[in-house]
């Protein structure tokens, strides 16, 4: 055994140790003190999982396992030139289908987490047209997210105002927030631009708590109209229209999934559009950009407010489907949690949104059987992709092509 290799199981040890250390007071604590085989058993679990793992990282940089991944490695390659050379309709019509036929396939548990899916995507993309095209670290992005909530539910309750008018009303109202905050903010850059939109989302949570009046304070507002159509009907022998309000969750399925479908189309458009081209050239060198005649505080003004549009969106539905809103929903942790699914995913990238949302919603749900476990093994899946793809799940592809260009 080489030097480097006792080093590298020196810290390997050394790193189980600690694991250990952090997972007893976790995990052994019962009444009130600190059982050491409550913890070891799945402390050993986890230990012989990962030296599995170390063993075969270890093989493969030694190339001992060359003769089982290489030919694995060119069926992979096959297989992603096949899907590259494949037209794009034949990804996308079984990608309906399924998305379609979901809530037929599926029980009310599996449409709700999926509907959570859904309204975290469209705060994702709406987020990642901030930091991921723009470059620009918001860490009160959930602030538009409830303008648009306590949009619906003020117009809804006072007014008695449809889903359907409120929509582009609370789209409105959450761009005109996004220029408000962003006009005294966006002259600063890096960490002081990320501490003032902080301070920017709690102000606007706090005020939510605190007008009683308008918001209801801690309270929040009761008695939101869920969304309605107007279907046709035949009574005797006459016709008409009947209105019918959409509460059942596969109903409230298709109407998420087609504003996820039309913030999906909205940010691919902004992308790959003049504007999204400013916002890339924002991100990769402010300086140059501006030198170059690109007005760049209308362009991350521009940007602020298009993100805020899509977070009014959600939170418009958001209040519509839990027909009652409060200042609790929208604390920094949501923030927080949209932001990890930017990154995770892959900043500027809409499939690694998508997947973000799907690894930090839905995964929890899948590990929820295992109780006390289920956030520890998720945090360790998440500390492990993060180490593994340090570019997100799915990295832009003009990122990528950059960075190989750099490299």
């Amino acid at each position: 055994m080489t030097r480097g290799s006792r080093k590298s199981w020196l810290y390997f040890g050394l790193g189980l140790a600690w694991f250990y250390l952090l997972l007893w007071p976790l995990l052994g604590i019962r009444d009130g003190r600190l059982h050491f085989a409550d913890s070891f058993l799945v402390w050993l679990r986890v230990a012989v999982a990962a030296t599995v793992c170390f063993v075969l990282f270890r093989l493969g940089k030694r190339g001992a396992l060359d003769p089982v991944l290489t030919p694995l490695a060119r069926a992979r390659d096959g297989v992603t030139g096949t899907l590259s050379r494949a037209p794009r309709w034949m990804l996308y019509v079984p990608l309906a289908a399924f998305a379609l036929a979901y809530p037929l396939i599926t029980n009310r548990y599996a449409q709700d987490v999926a509907i959570n899916v859904l309204v975290y995507i469209c705060l994702g993309l709406g987020l990642n047209v901030v930091v991921g095209l723009c470059g620009l670290l918001d860490l009160g992005y959930i602030a538009f997210y409830g303008v648009g909530a306590y949009t619906y539910a003020l117009l809804s309750v006072h007014y008695a105002l449809p889903f359907w008018v409120c929509l582009p009303i609370c789209a409105v109202f959450a761009a005109t927030a996004g220029c408000i905050i962003g006009y005294p903010t966006l002259r600063m850059r890096g960490d002081y631009l990320a501490i003032v939109t902080l301070g920017f989302g709690e102000i606007v949570r706090i005020v939510l708590n605190n007008w009683m009046a308008l918001t209801g304070g801690p309270n929040g507002i009761l008695g939101i109209k869920a969304p309605g159509i107007y279907i046709p009907t035949f009574a005797d022998g006459s016709f008409s229209f009947e209105y019918l309000l959409l509460r059942k969750l596969e109903y409230l399925y298709y109407i998420i999934l087609a504003l996820a479908v039309f913030t999906v189309i909205a940010v691919y458009r902004i992308n790959f559009s003049r504007i999204g081209r400013a916002f890339e050239a924002i991100r990769e060198d402010e300086t140059a950009a501006e030198l170059m005649g690109v007005d760049t505080f209308r362009f991350k003004l521009l940007a602020y407010a298009l993100g805020a549009v899509f977070g009014g969106l959600a939170g418009a539905f958001f209040a519509a489907r839990m027909r009652f809103v409060s200042p609790e929903s929208f604390t920094f942790i949501e923030s927080a949690m949209v932001l990890a699914m930017v990154v995770l995913g892959g900043m500027g990238s809409i499939p690694g949104v998508i997947l973000g949302a799907l690894a930090l919603v839905a995964l929890p749900e899948v590990f929820r059987g295992f109780e006390l476990y289920r956030m520890l093994a998720f945090g360790g899946a998440m500390a492990v992709m993060m180490l593994v793809r340090p570019a997100g799940l799915w990295p832009a592809a003009r990122m990528g092509k950059r960075s190989d260009d750099s490299e």
